[in-house]
């Protein structure tokens, strides 16, 4: 499933906060609802008429509530010749209610928000074109025990290319150390010390599976260090085949100088690379969901057994690509502690599979119960992470 399929099915879940449409249709009056019915308005999405339809005896008067507050249904219409973009935005705390993005030209779409009592407007965004902002419209209190759309402070790419900066730099750090693992593989099996080399295999192995946020960017050459074993042996899982396969040394030496030499490239590559501002965020979610629908099932195995100290290290780089946002999600997302502390219980929880000399349970050891827990804690870091994609999808300056 792509990252936009899997944003936009979390949203129909939470408030409906991204939506696309495109049916022709252009009614800009209210529609009449029954005494039972949720507000309902047909509104005008367009340079000149943003916001147009969704108004009252009290608007932009400052004086008194001109919409009851509650659950609203728009039906928003793209009066313009070109693709929109359009938010509710509260006036005062600029946080957005509701996100429709692309919608074509004389199309629309309907969506719903439940509103507190404040200050709100649309704002229309062409894309080739400044904003345009609509008439603020007073909303009263919503009746009581109503759950509330949440909203969110727009994060701009501009708000997020320190995040990309200090996060590509951190992969940079790291890369390095990858490389020196991997030649200390190859050492140890020129030397005919196969062991060491299974020790020192999984070293670099891990170190590298914590690098989930930049994967994007090494493109084809990240599926031939570390593509799914069952899409072919290469890489990392070449070597493993054969180090816990059987294979002789001398095998084992040429493999591993080869993946040598395939990290080295990727030093070089990423030298230039320039992660787009946005990834990171997308990949924090991708990383956990990824472990549970690849490492969870033993499909990253290719005979070690390892699973677990892959999925530690995936956790760890869910922690590493979560770093730096924490200055943009703390006013922006209130279960980020928690989302910080589900992913330490889920990282302690793994880790107990593993024994004081370091080796770890296989997958395929532990007993249903062992593995039902260890699916819970991840999916419940997983579903925590899922917002965090969200919050930080970047959005136009309104």
């Amino acid at each position: 499933m792509s990252t936009r399929a899997r944003l936009t099915a979390f949203f129909a879940a939470i408030a409906a906060l991204v939506v696309v449409a495109s049916v022709l249709a252009i009614v800009l009056r209210p529609v009449a609802t029954s005494p039972n019915a949720p507000a309902a308005f047909e509104v005008a999405a367009g340079i000149d008429d943003c916001g147009g339809g969704w108004s009252g005896s009290g608007s932009d008067t400052g004086s008194g509530a001109a919409i009851d507050g509650g659950q609203q249904v728009f039906t928003v219409t793209n009066t313009t010749v070109g693709g929109i973009e359009i938010y509710l935005q509260s006036v005062d705390s600029k946080r957005v209610y509701l996100d429709l993005e692309s919608l074509g030209a004389g199309a629309h779409a309907t969506v719903r928000a439940t509103l507190g009592a404040g200050r709100y407007r649309f704002i229309c965004l062409p894309a080739d074109a400044d904003p345009a902002r609509g008439p603020t419209v007073i909303v009263g209190k919503a009746p009581p025990h109503s759950s509330l759309t949440p909203g969110i402070v727009p994060v701009t790419r501009n708000d997020l290319i320190p995040v990309a900066k200090a996060y590509t730099a951190w992969v940079s750090g790291r890369i390095p150390v990858v490389q020196r693992q991997v030649a200390a593989v190859a050492a140890d099996a020129e030397e005919g010390d196969l062991s060491a080399a299974r020790r020192d295999w999984l070293a670099a192995h891990t170190t590298y599976e914590t690098l989930g946020g930049a994967y994007d960017s090494f493109g084809d050459l990240g599926d031939e260090l570390d593509g799914l074993p069952r899409g072919g042996l290469t890489g990392f899982h070449l070597v493993e085949s054969q180090l816990w396969g059987g294979a002789p040394s001398a095998s084992v030496a040429a493999s591993a100088s080869a993946l040598g030499d395939e990290v080295a490239r990727l030093q070089s590559q990423f030298a230039d690379a320039q992660l787009d501002p946005g990834e990171v965020a997308l990949r924090a979610h991708e990383i956990v969901e990824d472990a549970i629908q690849d490492g969870l099932t033993g499909a990253t195995d290719a005979g070690s057994g390892t699973e677990l100290a892959g999925i530690d290290a995936n956790l760890s780089g869910a922690i590493a690509a979560l770093t730096p946002l924490r200055a943009v999600l703390e006013s922006r997302y209130d279960a980020l502690t928690e989302t910080q502390q589900a992913l330490a219980q889920a990282q302690a929880l793994v880790e107990s599979h593993r024994a004081a000399d370091g080796t770890w349970t296989p997958l395929a050891a532990l007993d249903r119960p062992a593995r039902e827990r260890v699916d819970a804690a991840l999916s419940r870091a997983a579903e925590l992470l899922a917002p965090v994609a969200a919050i930080c999808d970047p959005r136009r300056d309104s």
